[in-house]
């Protein structure tokens, strides 16, 4: 678990009125969905979500709602920001038993560029998913997923089941054995080898024309 512990309180005015009142008193309005109690509107000072989003360990983490010594754990599912100020004004929150199994988005993060011969002769990094979804239990949702670049060169693609996936965790998709990212060659080396071909047929144009 993350560690982050929010003090909430149930929210009596609902719609946008009230979710507008919520916001002028420093609070931020929310909805907690899941289990047998159902919906329940509630409301967190800002401040809090604030902190707790700048430590990087709120979002598809699992973290705890306090409500007058009672504690929840929840999952953040939604978090609706101001489109100017980037702040937060809205969250939906999910009830989670710890052990209960979970479905989150997975940051993925690479390490060891510099012992990748495909990159260090020019190549590119080619991500084609930045976050892959895996089914984990509440109590232990990864941080990361971490692809290793040592020895990939280009032309090499890098699929799931390549990837040392944290224990007890295991990607949603299980039908195809799909690509996390691609090593390809420069443009550059692309756009050379056409010119590099029609250089010899330019120079050899005035030989033929000398010999007659």
């Amino acid at each position: 678990m993350a560690g982050i512990v929010l003090n909430v309180e149930q929210r009596e005015r609902t719609g946008t009125g009230g979710a507008r009142a919520t916001r002028k008193a420093g609070l931020i309005p929310g909805v907690l969905y899941g289990g047998p109690r159902g919906a329940v509107p509630i409301e967190i000072n800002a401040k809090d979500v604030e902190m707790a989003l700048r430590s990087g360990k709120f979002i598809s983490h699992m973290v705890e709602l306090d409500h007058k010594g009672e504690r929840q754990p929840v999952i953040p599912r939604a978090i609706q920001l101001h489109p100017v100020t980037d702040q937060p004004i809205h969250l939906d929150l999910y009830r989670v038993e710890e052990n209960s199994a979970i479905t989150v988005d997975v940051v993925v993060h690479f390490k060891n560029h510099e012992a990748s011969p495909g990159l260090k002769r020019g190549g590119a990094l080619n991500i084609v998913r930045h976050t892959v979804k895996l089914k984990v239990k509440a109590n232990a949702i990864p941080e990361e997923i971490v692809v290793d670049l040592t020895g990939k060169d280009i032309g090499d693609s890098i699929h799931i089941s390549s990837i040392t996936l944290p224990a007890g965790a295991r990607p949603v998709i299980a039908d195809r054995d799909f690509t996390i990212a691609t090593i390809t060659g420069r443009k550059a080396e692309k756009e050379e080898a056409p010119a590099a071909e029609a250089a010899p047929a330019a120079a050899a144009a005035p030989a033929e024309k000398d010999k007659k």
